[in-house]
């Protein structure tokens, strides 16, 4: 396992994230703790030091789980969690990203795992009815609090990102370092605004949902059981499952498995991309481990990128073939410096 820092921060993160979404059986498709221990060994003894959880996820026993596995050794992995969602649907302050909830969530989530202090806090999704200013402000006290050390946000426009980060320079907040977002060869979107966004601010990508819930994985293109999967094959597209496949075709030319493959491709553009990869078993686990040892060939990067095009859309479309008429002919003797 090789590391890099996180952000523009001095973190030292392992390339590939744990998630720990599925750890407890709450939800009906999860790993029992005994699995989940095994899960964690085989992530520590490959050298990952990054845990991902959030409050919600198994109402509340992922937590439990990551608290307890980490206990040991509790400075040498970087626990992640999140706040926003409601973990009482009866209560319209149990939920969102002002700062009440904040303060509960960070001090529910810090006695569900067993610690004092969380190494990375993720705003969990954008919400849309709590200004900014609160957000950021509130952050920054958790920060100065001590019980936060670093911030994130998952699952935010990119102007979102961008006015925040913005925002906390000016005013000497505590900026983000990372933002989390789902991102696969069935999922590019995030290429239009917010991987150009991240690039520009600095930011590192937890990738979440790299194997676009187990369709990149080869269960469902080629003929394996799924039982127990949480969505069924009739309701993958054909173009999802044709993507499917050739990740299937460069699996086997280079004697990979397709789960390898498809982590693999979440790097091959950027370093600073880290799959969060998830697993019901251990075994599910070493094998896509694995793929943190396979450096796709130029050609089988293009493949997979062909395969899975798709349109930027508006005004990136535009602004690319219009290059000609803004600049002018001396554009193709143009080269930007990097």
């Amino acid at each position: 396992m090789k590391y890099t820092t996180f952000g523009r921060s001095g973190l030292r993160v392992s390339e590939a994230f744990l998630g720990t979404m599925g750890f407890g059986d709450d939800w009906g498709w999860g790993a029992p703790p005994e699995e989940c221990r095994k899960m964690f060994t085989a992530y520590a003894e490959a050298g990952g030091n990054v845990i991902d959880t959030a409050n919600r996820y198994t109402e509340g026993s992922s937590e439990r789980i990551v608290g307890e596995l980490v206990r040991a050794e509790r400075d040498r992995f970087l626990v992640t969690t999140k706040y926003t969602l409601s973990m009482d649907g009866s209560d319209p302050n149990a939920s969102g990203n002002h700062r009440k909830n904040l303060r509960h969530s960070v001090e529910q989530s810090l006695r569900r795992m067993g610690t004092d202090y969380i190494d990375l806090l993720w705003v969990h999704i954008w919400d849309p009815n709590t200004p900014l200013e609160e957000t950021m402000r509130a952050l920054d006290d958790m920060v100065r609090s001590g019980k936060v050390l670093y911030i994130g946000i998952s699952d935010a426009p990119g102007w979102v990102v961008a006015r925040a980060s913005t925002m906390a320079e000016l005013r000497g907040w505590t900026p983000f370092i990372g933002v989390q977002l789902s991102y696969s060869l069935l999922q590019r979107d995030i290429e239009r605004e917010l991987i150009p966004a991240s690039e520009a601010l600095g930011l590192s990508v937890a990738a979440w949902a790299p194997l676009a819930r187990g369709v990149l994985s080869g269960k469902f293109t080629r003929g394996e059981a799924t039982q127990g999967s949480r969505i069924k094959r009739d309701d993958i597209s054909e173009r999802d499952l044709a993507i499917a496949r050739e990740v299937d075709a460069v699996a086997d030319d280079l004697g990979a498995t397709s789960s390898q493959v498809a982590l693999a491709w979440t790097r091959a553009h950027h370093t600073w991309v880290h799959p969060i990869i998830g697993a019901r078993t251990a075994d599910q686990l070493t094998d896509s481990l694995a793929a943190l040892e396979l450096e796709l060939p130029e050609d089988a990067i293009r493949r997979l990128d062909t395969a899975s095009a798709f349109d930027l859309g508006f005004p990136q479309d535009f602004i690319s073939m219009s290059r000609d008429f803004v600049y002018g002919e001396v554009n193709k003797n143009f080269q930007p410096r990097h």
